[in-house]
């Protein structure tokens, strides 16, 4: 009996599956604690460039000495990025590059220009989002395992997508998010060992990060009351408005690639000097937007002051991430259709819809419109859910995220993601053939 039980246990250890299962646990440890380093300070930068610019509003002598420092910043990045250009940008396009085989991946060298240029751009509040650069660390430091995990080529594609998921999950204090986006966004596949790699990093970094951050997620929701079923139907129209507005949303951020290709820093120096106009005219929207989400939820300003400040996140997004620099556009999309579920909600007001209902239908167009961009239905749906931390409004939000993705599939926009790896794919081959 305990020979058969030692061999079925020898038999089961040197199974594929249980070297992808260990090796994503050890990758999800190790990119967790990274990425809650990477998370702590891009938190600390975003928080000193709030601080900095209602000082600069107060003391408008120092603005000079302010530009000074970000000539010298603009600089030091555009050196970074050109030491290491796949650093630059959101970073998932990057992961998804790599693991479809187009792309390479120069792990040391993409670490620590994510950290120098993510928190450069953090210091002075430009709207960019650490999750996308959190699943590309998070892929790079898998990518630095395969050797001593001596990991064969397929292997070395699994630990990287079990560093991916690890790096939401942290992000995010999501594990389930992490674990589905591993599948629905890098893969597309729900295969076993796709199964067994993404929820084996999620799995990991999620119980990395509640020891650094508490057992909460980046996004405190108030208390978000159901919906009642006969007014559903109220929420039809958001589902198609956040669909339009996704497809906008694509359509600005791909055009807004062209200022990278501006001579030398200029994009940069574009988005550092659209920070200083942002920080003393709009503070709001500075940095991804996790504060503006907190308080867009609860709002009670009038629809025009939230669609003033979803039209100057949507602009000042565009601007920063268009430059280049290392940071994603995940947090500011959650931002944007939160805004926009605020102002519908606020419409809705004169339907009779109660006020108690704002944070629900904020919490639906936040889902809309990352479906609506990314493509990534189920992943937006359990985000949702993780971050707000109640089951109970998973039909409406549901429900506005299969409109929102068929409207944004309907007027024929890609996924932004896969159209940002296609640009990058059709560069490096450029590039390889002259």
């Amino acid at each position: 009996m305990w020979e058969t039980l030692i061999a079925r246990v020898r038999h089961l250890a040197s199974s594929r599956r249980w070297r992808v299962a260990r090796n994503g646990v050890l990758a999800g440890l190790l990119a967790g604690a990274v990425v809650c380093l990477y998370r702590y300070l891009i938190e600390i930068a975003t928080g000193f460039a709030v601080q900095t610019y209602a000082y600069l509003g107060e003391h408008p002598w120092m603005i000079p000495v302010w530009g000074v420092a970000a000539a010298v910043v603009v600089v030091g990045v555009w050196l970074v990025l050109r030491w290491e250009p796949q650093a630059s940008g959101s970073g998932i396009p990057q992961v998804k590059g790599f693991l479809l085989g187009g792309l390479g991946m120069r792990p040391g060298r993409v670490i620590g220009a994510r950290f120098l240029g993510g928190t450069s751009g953090a210091v002075f509040g430009l709207s960019l989002g650490r999750e996308g650069p959190s699943i590309h660390l998070g892929a790079a430091v898998a990518a630095l395992l395969r050797r001593p995990l001596r990991a064969t080529p397929e292997e070395a594609d699994h630990l990287v997508t079990s560093g991916a998921a690890a790096g939401l999950a942290a992000a995010f204090n999501a594990p389930v998010s992490g674990m589905i986006f591993g599948m629905e966004g890098l893969h597309r596949s729900f295969s076993p060992l796709v199964v067994a790699s993404a929820s084996t990093g999620a799995l990991a970094a999620g119980a990395v990060s509640p020891l650094v951050f508490g057992p909460h997620s980046i996004l405190q929701f108030a208390a978000v009351d159901p919906l009642p079923l006969t007014e559903l139907w109220l929420l039809l129209p958001l589902g198609i408005i956040t669909g339009v507005l996704g497809a906008a949303v694509n359509r600005l951020l791909l055009a807004s690639q062209t200022l990278a290709h501006l001579p030398g820093p200029t994009g940069l120096g574009v988005a550092f000097g659209a920070a200083l106009l942002v920080g003393l005219t709009m503070p709001q929207v500075l940095g991804g937007g996790a504060p503006l989400i907190g308080w867009a939820e609860q709002a009670s300003a009038g629809i025009g002051v939230l669609l003033i400040l979803l039209a100057g996140k949507m602009l000042f997004t565009a601007i920063s991430f268009g430059s280049g620099i290392p940071g994603g556009i995940f947090m500011p999309i959650l931002a944007m259709g939160t805004l926009c579920g605020a102002s519908y909600a606020v419409v809705l007001r004169t339907w009779g819809i109660s006020p108690a209902s704002q944070a629900v239908v904020a919490l639906c167009g936040m889902a809309g419109l990352l479906a609506a961009t990314v493509r990534t239905p189920l992943t937006s749906i359990l985000l949702t859910a993780e971050m707000s931390g109640s089951l109970s409004h998973l039909l409406p939000v549901a429900l506005v995220v299969i409109i929102a993705a068929f409207t944004a599939d309907a007027l024929r926009v890609p996924p932004i993601y896969e159209a940002l790896l296609e640009r990058r794919l059709r560069a490096e081959n450029a590039a390889a053939a002259s």
